[in-house]
């Protein structure tokens, strides 16, 4: 099967809500909304939510994400879930985005791939390596 890769850009609106956990010992644990809008061969909107984890140590953190994208896909018409496994460990940071299996609908059904996320002069870019 064909890997085909897209890039474009992205806009994110990451707002708190309400969480369970609160975290003690320097830990802060929140939870916020996704909101974005993907341009580019990519062309979708997704909703999602995130649960983060901020140490007391600068630049240590971790976050887990699921979002729904829905949209078009090189004019093909679906949606999709990311999920989100991220780590900073003073400031290095590791991120794995990938397709949860069997997610995608429509014209997208039996969609995998992986996603990469970019922030250069504070313009939030993605790569996204996929197979259809």
């Amino acid at each position: 099967m064909a890997t085909h890769k897209v890039t474009g850009e992205f806009t994110v609106k990451l707002n708190p809500i309400e969480g369970y956990a609160k975290g003690i010992d320097g830990v802060n644990l929140g939870r916020m909304s996704i909101d974005k809008t993907f341009t580019g061969e990519l062309d979708a909107t997704s909703t999602g939510e995130m649960l983060s984890a901020m140490t007391a140590t600068q630049g240590s953190a971790g976050y887990v994400a699921i979002e729904q994208v829905v949209g078009t896909l090189a004019g093909k018409q679906g949606s999709f879930v990311l999920q989100h496994f991220g780590t900073m460990d003073k400031g290095q940071d590791s991120l794995i985005l990938n397709v949860v299996p069997d997610s995608g609908s429509n014209e997208l059904a039996g969609l995998s791939g992986k996603m990469a996320i970019r922030i250069e002069a504070g313009i939030h870019f993605y790569d996204f390596e996929y197979q259809l």
